[in-house]
């Protein structure tokens, strides 16, 4: 390759359809998403081969390389829906990664006597997972304590899906829940201190502008103090607890003074111990305040940035300067309008300062 031409970008499309390459491929949407939900795909390709047509399944492999990179998969997993043209000779396909056999799994098993991790590592073997799972201890009818099969035994078992269960239990141990490839993740995300990338909407001296366009949103209802209160009637101990998680807003408006009374929410989850209504609270409490500040950029498309990453946002000489948590990726690759994506993050002011007083009542 020339010198002169060795700075331009050259993204490429490949697609393997159970296994096989996939020919014609024309463009890809893929949407890699941090919201307990499975990532979605769309590919056109001309000039299908008929028998896609009357495929039973069809598990597709999406693979984008640029210039200086080799093959990257993206997204793994199945399609759902086939669009054909026979006029422009042109086949789209829709589906979602592999969590979409879970999603679609109903179960009515109540796995009492197993632990969240335990759980996790049965389902994912019944759909050909492989699992990462962080072990846990507890087994999930000590989570209820006297009302071990309400997980899945009650007046809404029928619609009850594996994957629902594993969100459900993600959520008491406060883990994290997707599929990459054909991996099940059931853990915590993984928390990194540095960021793997910046985002500038101008030069600035530790490098050039690199998004095309840059929106930053701030909830003042979210930027005020936050309390979260969680109530539980504990059946075993007879004892009613009230915990309390607070964030005080590092201050806003004139003068630096916070305006107006806390924002409070309440939370009533039955059969809770002291510590797991503390902890939720908590929890919930990061939630919230995870979407005072929103950021949507469009930008090249890239292979590296994806959900759970951090960013930081760099050149508005704003508060908007800080670090961001992906939330989701949307990546476009077009044979005529080439590579780009669209990246949402959020994250709380930094400064803000949380503290947790207790109550008990009996």
């Amino acid at each position: 390759m020339p010198a002169s031409e060795a700075s331009f970008r050259q993204p490429r499309l490949r697609v393997l359809a159970n296994g096989a390459l996939l020919p014609g491929a024309l463009e890809a949407d893929i949407l890699s998403n941090n919201h307990y939900a499975a990532d979605r795909f769309r590919i056109a390709v001309a000039s299908p081969d008929p028998a896609l047509l009357d495929a039973d399944a069809i598990a597709l492999d999406i693979q984008l390389a640029l210039a200086e990179g080799g093959w990257v998969s993206l997204i793994q997993g199945e399609t759902d829906t086939i669009e054909h043209d026979p006029l422009a000779n042109r086949l789209v396909l829709h589906g979602r990664d592999y969590a979409a056999r879970l999603i679609e799994a109903r179960t009515q098993e109540t796995f009492a006597n197993q632990t969240s991790s335990e759980i996790a590592a049965t389902i994912a073997a019944r759909h050909n997972l492989t699992v990462d799972a962080q072990p846990t201890t507890t087994p999930v009818g000590r989570y209820w304590q006297l009302e071990h099969d309400r997980v899945t035994l009650d007046q809404f078992s029928r619609t009850t899906t594996e994957w629902d269960l594993l969100t459900t239990l993600a959520g008491h141990e406060g883990f994290d829940l997707w599929v990459s490839g054909t991996t099940l993740h059931f853990r915590p995300a993984t928390a990194s201190a540095t960021p793997h990338a910046i985002l500038r909407p101008i030069a600035t001296l530790t490098g050039p502008a690199n998004v095309t366009t840059l929106r930053l949103e701030r909830s003042l209802t979210l930027a005020r103090d936050i309390e979260v209160t969680v109530k539980s009637w504990n059946s075993r101990q007879q004892t009613a607890f009230v915990q309390t998680a607070r964030r005080a807003s590092p201050g806003g408006g004139s003068g630096g003074k916070r305006s107006g009374p806390p924002q409070k929410y309440a939370y009533v989850v039955p059969n809770l111990t002291p510590d797991d209504a503390l902890k939720l609270a908590q929890r919930k409490l990061a939630e919230l305040s995870a979407h005072e500040r929103l950021v949507t950029a469009e930008m090249p498309g890239e292979l590296l940035l994806a959900p759970r990453q951090q960013v930081r946002v760099e050149g508005t000489f704003t508060n908007f300067d800080q670090p961001y948590w992906i939330d989701a990726i949307d990546r476009h690759l077009h044979f005529a309008r080439g590579f780009s994506q669209r990246l949402h993050a959020r994250n709380t002011s930094t400064g803000s300062q949380t503290t947790s007083p207790t109550d008990v009542i009996t």
